[in-house]
């Protein structure tokens, strides 16, 4: 335990899973840790070795100020604040401008959160990003078609998995469009089309810490469309430099020395990448979990430290070898809400499956489980990015998730959890075993 002389910092939670192992992002360091939590991410937080855990209703900033004063008007000021989650790092911020606590402001954040400022600043660094516009209060449908051209894009300016985003193939479909939304929250930028690939890692004093390349198979706006999405980390070589050293170019731009990042690129034609997006915290879905059971690469951990100015959790020299992986995930089906009938493991039937997690028979899927409690998640690893390929259309072909139509409030039998645990297949002995995310 530290002593009272110690740096406090304040957490704030919503995680229910080892994104929220916040004793061992700081282990080894002499300090003392606050939390402010959600309730579902009570049972993940170290209570013992903190000074104070808060549980509250809800992380808005009202909510989350009055709390942090009643904390530092007991033990004190904070040396940081930190929320990891993409809900959270814009309040988190304000939090930090409100108790004159260290560390990013709002006004750098947003370069993170709303898309015509991060597409702005990567073009004026001579980067290629989408031809974009924000809309006024009276936007014309008309103009902004023969400006941008058709298809084009409608999206949130700062929503997040590609919610909200419509990908509009003509001008009446976009008058309709523009007469529904609150043009204030939106942007249209120019359609690209081209792969997409995800850049994730964590930087110090402006250069890598650590960085690795992936490409989405499907898309996020696939998966919110309800067909999987999978993702295989590229081999090393020439084409993941070129999509690294442009992420770091953007990154440039937009101000980010110190912290993590999840980046979003399309590879144009001939290869080109241009910029898609960007955001202040390691990537969603299984992007964590498997660079930790493959690299040794703690995304949360290392990203935290960086973004509080403490020494890193490891050296770059300390992680393991690049090898093959990936992961796919299976939309809860419709129509929903919807009972599980039956779902077949793939962990003994595609051998570069290494984890699973899968529905209970009985229970329901109505709609609301984003990327974590859904038909289906699986991670894989590999020789080398063509194998794990394979793998994952394979998964994507074999997975049989049988349901019928329900109408209960998704309790599973017993009022027991939904989804069952995780299931591993152990490593080899010289190898330990792969952690588990519940």
């Amino acid at each position: 335990m530290a002593d009272d002389g110690a740096p406090r910092y304040l957490v704030i939670n919503r995680f229910d899973d080892e994104c929220g192992y916040y004793h061992d992002f700081f282990a080894g360091l002499d300090c003392q840790l606050f939390y402010i939590t959600l309730p579902k991410g009570l049972p993940v937080l170290d209570q013992d070795g903190a000074v104070q855990t808060v549980v509250v209703p809800d992380l808005g900033l009202d909510t989350v100020l009055a709390q942090a004063k009643a904390l530092v008007a007991r033990h004190g000021e904070f040396a940081g604040v930190v929320g990891m989650s993409e809900r959270d790092v814009l309040m988190t911020a304000l939090l930090r401008e409100a108790l004159g606590i260290p560390g990013w402001r709002g006004d750098f954040v947003n370069r993170f959160r709303d898309k015509p400022t991060m597409k702005r600043l990567v073009a004026e660094a001579g980067l290629r990003v989408p031809r974009f516009e924000e809309l006024d209060e009276r936007p014309d449908a008309a103009g902004i078609a023969a400006r941008l051209g058709l298809p084009l894009v409608l999206k949130p300016r700062s929503e997040a998995a590609s919610r909200g985003v419509v990908v509009v193939s003509d001008e009446a479909e976009l008058a309709d469009l523009l007469a529904s939304i609150d043009p204030a929250q939106y942007e249209c930028e120019e359609f690209v089309g081209g792969a997409v690939v995800h850049v994730d890692g964590v930087r110090r004093d402006g250069a890598f810490h650590y960085v690795s390349a992936s490409e989405y198979i499907n898309t996020c706006l696939d998966f919110v469309h309800g067909q999987w999405i999978g993702s295989v980390i590229l081999d090393p070589g020439e084409e993941c430099d070129r999509y690294t050293r442009f992420t770091a170019l953007c990154l440039d731009a937009l101000g980010l020395t110190d912290g993590p990042f999840h980046f979003e690129l399309i590879v144009a034609e001939r290869g080109e990448p241009v910029f898609l997006e960007v955001a202040i915290r390691p990537g969603g879905g299984e992007v964590a979990f498997i660079h930790q059971d493959l690299f040794g690469v703690s995304l949360y951990g290392e990203g935290l430290r960086a973004s509080l100015g403490l020494a890193a959790m490891n050296r770059p020299d300390e992680f393991r070898a690049p090898v093959g992986g990936g992961w796919l995930l299976i939309p809860e089906p419709e129509p929903r809400p919807c009972r599980v009938l039956a779902r077949n493991s793939m962990a003994g039937t595609v051998p570069e499956v290494y984890a699973e997690l899968l529905p209970q028979i009985g229970s329901v899927l109505d709609g609301t489980g984003g990327y974590e409690r859904i038909g289906g998640r699986f991670r894989l690893h590999g020789l080398d990015e063509s194998s794990v390929r394979d793998a994952i259309a394979r998964v994507a072909g074999l997975y049989e998730l049988k349901v019928e139509p329900a109408a209960t409030d998704g309790a599973a039998p017993g009022g027991g959890s939904p989804y069952a645990a995780w299931i591993n297949k152990p490593r080899s002995a010289k190898d330990g075993t792969w952690r588990s995310a519940r």
